[in-house]
């Protein structure tokens, strides 16, 4: 079963469950996956599931630190229990060790030596079956540490 089968089939037991919060997040979910497919006018796949997710957490994510910064704590609730929800959808990052290893072993193999060809890294990683496994934003603090 694929995670957007996964997905759909957890909104109807939400909603047979009556939790509207799960619910309504899955189904938010749902047309953001469907909006993604027809901005990119491509059927949904699995890559377009979890890059739309992981937009999706990020942008969730970053509404809550507002939120914390406004002293919303009712909505820093709410987004907390929403990330929770869409973050059991997404694939097991790699862990730490393994994407230094990754890195290190991608700067060697590019010969890069300097901040300015962190691009040359990062489009390298991109092109690694591991990708879809990454959290670009930790690789590039990883990568910007090992650059000089």
């Amino acid at each position: 079963m694929t995670t957007y089968d996964r997905l759909r089939a957890d909104i109807v037991a939400a909603m047979k469950a009556r939790d509207t919060a799960t619910a309504t997040a899955l189904r938010t979910m749902d047309a953001a996956i469907q909006r993604a497919a027809m901005d990119a006018n491509k059927p949904i796949d699995e890559a377009l599931v979890v890059a739309t997710l992981r937009k999706a957490v990020k942008n969730l994510g970053d509404a809550r630190a507002e939120f914390e910064k406004g002293g919303r704590s009712d909505l820093v609730a709410a987004n907390s229990a929403e990330i929770a929800v869409l973050e059991k959808y997404l694939p097991q990052g790699l862990d730490p060790a393994k994407l230094e290893a990754l890195i290190a072993e991608i700067i060697a193999a590019t010969g890069a030596t300097s901040k300015k060809e962190m691009g040359k890294v990062i489009g390298a990683l991109k092109q690694r079956p591991e990708a879809p496994l990454i959290d670009f934003a930790a690789a590039s603090k990883v990568v910007q540490s090992r650059l000089p």
